[in-house]
Order: structure tokens, then C-alpha cells, then sequence
């Protein structure tokens, strides 16, 4: 089914109908009190489905509290200074600043001093696709054990994910459309949002998980991608197709192709995508349009690595 992207623009300066709007939005209880009592909030979002990434900003001193969300939502303060208490855990954070807005499910408070925050709101269920274990040893959905990012260096890789995620999701409408691509953007904001906050995620194959990373598995996994290549499917689809765990079905393309199940499936579309740009008429068929049906968002990402694979560019292939 082809995704729809909704972009929006929510403006107020009525305290009930801001605070009617963001708890709709984030689905959950909020109670809000300005100093002064009156403020205006500017909200950009745009809500992908799997995903969704949001710009606020408003102009007074705020006190809010809110019984939690059900999903990973990961802030940056863009101009606004943030006081925030979650967990018995309390921080600040000034601009530039990333870090998790509160631990999936539970209350937090904050003081919002007036600026401008960024948002993106991430499903629990694509984290678990990222991050789960085989079904008979699965710990849970993932539990994050600190609110801020691990190191300054994957701060720094986390605001260029939503960078590039934003400018792909936001600006392409085109691009947006197209079900891979939606896909492939869920899974990059939740693995890089995994490895900048640290959690619990299980990453190291069990006994089993060693037994069985065979050809079998690597077998029964590629003829599951080289069937379904077109369709938005996950590492997570791909170890159940196997009927094996994803540890399992990672550490087998490891171990006998030195790559993981993803880029053996990028691989495959690269091919697919190939053979349409040789089976393609230069003048109705562009190598953009080819390359989104793939999954391929970026044209200058997708040039690289088609020359980089076939010897020359894919313009040169389509118009052969």
C-alpha cells in the first residue's frame, strides 16, 4: 500500500486549543500552565505513518506535564532552553542540544523557556524491527537506560539522520510517495536513535543463533528478498521468512557473504533498477523515477553507487 505523508501547520495563541491539539497529536494527557497566561505556539509536522518530524515553537515560560507517550520521541532544542524530569532522572538542555524527550510510556515534566524545538516521533514497532530477537527469546520491547545521547559524536550523527530524513520526507513529495523509501527512512531514524541513546536492545547471537547461521538460512533469506525485493521489507521480515532469528540471519550473511542482509537486499534492488534503465525509453522513463521505485531517495547517492558497481553512470545506461 503506498504510504501517505501528511504536512500540516497548526497555529494559536488559545491555551485550550493548543493543549487540545498536542495531546491529540502525541496522544496523551498534558497539563499546561504559562506564566503570564497567554502564548502563541507555531507547529509544523509531518507525520509519515511509521515516523513523523515536527517543528515547534512558542513564546512563553511553559510548565507542562504529560502522563507519557507511546512511542521514542527525540528532541533538539533549535533557540529554546528545556528544564525536563522523567524517570528520577532531570536535565536542561540548551540550543543544539539532543536528547530523548522523555523513556517511552512514562510521565515527564518540563519548563519550556520560549524557542524553538524539533521532533521526531518514532513507532515502538519499527525500533523492535531494528532491534528484536528471535520470538521465543524476546526480552520486550526496548528500554532506553539514559535520556541523553551516548556520546557527543552520535549527537552529532543523530541531527545528520533527521537532516538528511528531512530533507528526503519534507521537501521530495515525490519521493515520499514511494513505499521503500518511507521504509528504509523508518528503519535509519530507529537504527540511528539505537546506537546515539543507550538501551537494552539485544545485540549478540545466542548458542542458537550460531547454529543456525547456515547456507540453509543464507538459502532460504535470499530467495525471500530476490521474491519480494519491491515491497518494503525489513531485516526483521527477512529472519522470518528464513524462520530463524534476525542474530541468526545477520551472522550468516556475515558469515558467508561478509555483509548483512540489508545491503545483500540494496544489492538486489540496485540490480532490479538496472535492468529497468536498460529496458527503459530515454524518452519517457528518467533515471530518478527509476531509482525511487528502488528505494533509492538520494539521485546523487543512487549515481555513486550504480558507477561504482557497472563502471559508468546511470544516465549513460538509459540512454544507451
Amino acid at each position: 500500500m503506498t504510504p501517505t505523508v501528511e504536512t500540516y501547520r497548526f497555529e494559536s495563541r488559545d491555551p485550550a486549543i493548543i493543549g487540545n491539539f498536542l495531546a491529540t497529536t502525541y496522544d496523551t494527557h498534558l497539563r499546561i500552565r504559562s506564566g503570564d497566561g497567554g502564548y502563541r505556539l507555531v507547529h509544523q509536522h509531518v507525520d509519515a505513518g511509521s515516523f513523523a518530524l515536527a517543528t515547534t515553537g512558542q513564546s512563553a515560560h511553559l510548565d507542562i506535564a504529560a502522563d507519557g507517550i507511546d512511542a521514542l520521541v527525540v528532541a533538539r532544542s533549535r533557540t529554546a532552553r528545556v528544564e525536563r524530569s522523567c524517570d528520577r532522572s532531570a536535565n536542561r538542555f540548551g540550543a543544539g542540544d539532543v536528547y530523548l524527550a522523555a523513556k517511552p510510556g512514562l510521565p515527564y515534566t518540563l519548563r519550556w523557556h520560549p524557542g524553538e524545538v524539533e521532533l521526531c516521533v518514532l513507532n515502538l514497532a519499527v525500533l523492535a524491527q531494528v532491534a528484536n530477537t528471535a520470538p521465543a527469546r524476546r526480552p520486550g520491547r526496548v528500554a532506553f537506560t539514559d535520556l541523553g545521547p551516548a556520546a557527543p559524536a552520535l549527537a552529532r550523527q543523530w541531527r545528520d539522520t533527521i537532516r538528511y530524513v528531512n530533507e528526503v520526507v519534507s521537501n521530495n513529495p515525490i519521493i515520499s510517495a514511494q513505499p521503500l523509501v518511507i521504509g528504509n527512512a523508518a528503519r535509519l531514524l530507529a537504527a540511528a536513535a539505537l546506537t546515539a541513546f543507550p538501551n537494552t536492545a539485544v545485540t549478540d547471537p545466542t548458542i542458537e543463533d550460531r547454529r543456525d547461521a547456515s547456507t540453509a538460512t543464507l538459502r532460504r533469506a535470499i530467495a525471500f528478498m530476490d521474491g519480494n525485493a519491491d515491497r518494503d521489507v525489513s531485516a526483521a521480515d527477512i529472519a522470518a521468512a528464513a524462520n530463524v532469528s534476525l542474530r541468526a540471519v545477520q551472522l550468516a550473511f556475515r558469515r558467508h557473504l561478509g555483509t548483512t542482509p540489508m545491503a545483500y537486499l540494496r544489492r538486489i534492488r540496485l540490480d532490479r533498477a538496472h535492468h529497468d534503465l536498460l529496458r527503459a525509453d530515454p524518452r519517457e522513463a528518467t533515471v530518478s523515477a527509476i531509482a525511487r521505485r528502488w528505494g533509492f531517495a538520494s539521485h546523487s547517492r543512487f549515481t555513486a553507487r550504480y558507477q561504482a558497481s557497472y563502471g559508468v553512470p546511470p544516465s549513460a545506461t538509459v540512454n544507451a
